[in-house]
């Protein structure tokens, strides 16, 4: 908003409104949210009213994993309390604030379901959960609406990504046919952030190797073909199976400061992710040492800095005539998210390779109407 001596379109605004009624419609039409990337730095602003509204849920049953969903949404809460202090991404109200909602509001709702889960399971009786009526009564439903619109995207649904954990071959040694690395930091390597100075071309063009530059200031974990490589970036967790018969999880760690740019392909992305070895699949987490555990079919990643994390989301498609709903957490995020109020990504499980990968996911829409509860 342009400034002119002081005087703001929003002030002439506030001035000739002739009652408190016509002030507080008039906060509501100008209102402007100011979406920010990984950074912090301010990208764009947008009308709140562009992108949330309230809603209901049509009367169709909700579909998901209750232990699974009752897990995440623990393990979600959890990361609250433990690391709310040190991590000022999850104290972000986000574009919800400009619905009035506060933090202390979604973890009303993560302690609400899990609430009611742990209640109907204890009863050995469906969860009340999947009843689009009893959502309706207890939440909030917030239609979220994509910004800016995308064409060809369908009006008012946002685009539904899928996202999963690659099964591949590697090597803890390099060899003709695994040649490409995953590095692991040292416990010291915040001393001088000597790794926040190269990109990715020049990490796999052989600084850390022997000869290289940088040689020993990283760990090697696994050596990967260029393909399963990339997957590994793409995805944030790979499961790397070893010569005889031993695998490992590992999973983004740090990155070296670039950011993810929309315009490249894979291969020429800058951008560079040291791993770590993990114990299963990781979601958010501002070190690697405290991400959340996450699971398939009721995990998504999202923009948890202009969204939020641990916002509960429905997403309702139809299919052949069909409508479903499908309820899940945003518990995981990702450079493609940061800012994006347009999508969401679904995780999906564990394949041993895209055809399958696409075989399995076909019932998960590419574009959905999409929600966010929040408790009343």
């Amino acid at each position: 908003m342009q400034r002119r001596n002081g005087f703001t379109p929003l002030l002439a605004l506030l001035l000739l409104a002739p009652t408190s009624l016509a002030v507080a419609k008039t906060l509501e039409t100008v209102a402007a949210y100011v979406a920010v990337d990984e950074f912090s730095q301010s990208k764009f602003a947008v009308n709140s009213s562009s992108v949330t509204r309230e809603s209901r849920l049509p009367p169709t049953a909700l579909s998901f994993s209750d232990q699974r969903l009752l897990r995440v949404l623990i393990n979600t809460r959890a990361y609250f309390t433990n690391f709310s202090s040190q991590d000022p991404v999850v104290r972000r109200e986000g574009i919800l604030g400009s619905q009035g909602i506060k933090v202390r509001d979604v973890l009303a709702t993560l302690d609400y379901m899990i609430q009611i889960l742990q209640e109907d399971q204890a009863l050995n009786r469906p969860t009340r959960l999947r009843d689009a009526n009893f959502i309706n009564q207890n939440f909030r439903v917030i239609n979220w609406l994509p910004y800016p619109p995308k064409t060809p995207q369908p009006a008012q649904k946002l685009r539904i990504t899928r996202y999963a954990v690659f099964i591949h071959e590697g090597s803890r040694q390099k060899t003709a046919k695994f040649n490409t690395p995953l590095y692991a930091l040292l416990d010291n390597a915040d001393g001088d952030r000597f790794y926040k100075k190269y990109t990715k071309q020049q990490v796999l063009a052989g600084i850390y190797e022997p000869g290289g530059k940088e040689f020993g200031r990283v760990k090697p974990l696994a050596y990967l073909t260029r393909t399963a490589f990339e997957e590994a970036l793409m995805q944030g967790t790979i499961l790397v199976r070893f010569p005889k018969g031993s695998s490992a999880y590992f999973n983004v760690d740090r990155n070296n400061g670039i950011p993810y740019d929309k315009a490249l392909a894979p291969q020429q992305q800058k951008r560079y992710w040291y791993f770590r070895q993990v114990d299963g699949i990781k979601g958010y987490g501002n070190t690697i040492k405290n991400k959340i555990n996450i699971e398939p079919g009721v995990t998504f990643a999202g923009d948890v800095f202009n969204i939020g994390l641990g916002r509960v989301v429905v997403l309702e498609s139809e299919t052949r005539g069909q409508r479903s709903l499908r309820l899940g957490v945003i518990a995981d995020t990702g450079g493609a998210f940061l800012p994006n109020l347009y999508q969401l990504d679904y995780l999906a499980g564990i394949f041993p390779d895209r055809q399958t990968f696409f075989q399995q996911t076909q019932a998960i829409p590419d574009y959905a109407r999409t929600y966010i509860l929040i408790k009343k």
